[in-house]
């Protein structure tokens, strides 16, 4: 599995873990949404299930869902600072397009 933070979005998300006081790592997923097809959903993992896939990048424990995984393959996430303005951006190698929000993203057909 190839998915990875750069330092600046593992610093942030480091940031968040430890103001939250809990949580294990980053759970990242995908699901059918938006304008485009498919949106990107973040959040705190708290737990592992049996059907996540877990890997570390820059310190950071990311858990995923398997179904998950194949949409996310090559996929590096940045932080992204504008002012006081702080966004984790997905660089998806396998995304194609983006709706005008840039919330939601479509694949290359296989």
């Amino acid at each position: 599995m190839n998915i990875s933070l750069t330092p600046a979005a593992a610093l942030h998300i480091a940031h968040v873990l430890k103001k939250r006081g809990s949580g294990i790592g980053f759970k990242l997923a995908v699901k059918d949404s938006g304008c485009s097809g498919y949106s990107y959903v973040m959040g705190i993992a708290d737990e592992i299930h049996a059907d996540d896939e877990v890997l570390i990048s820059e310190g950071i424990q990311l858990v995923i869902p398997k179904e998950s995984v194949n949409y996310l393959q090559g996929t590096e996430i940045d932080l992204e600072s504008r002012g006081l303005n702080r966004k984790l951006i997905f660089n998806n190698p396998q995304a194609v397009d983006a709706c005008g929000c840039g919330e939601s993203f479509s694949l290359k057909e296989e």
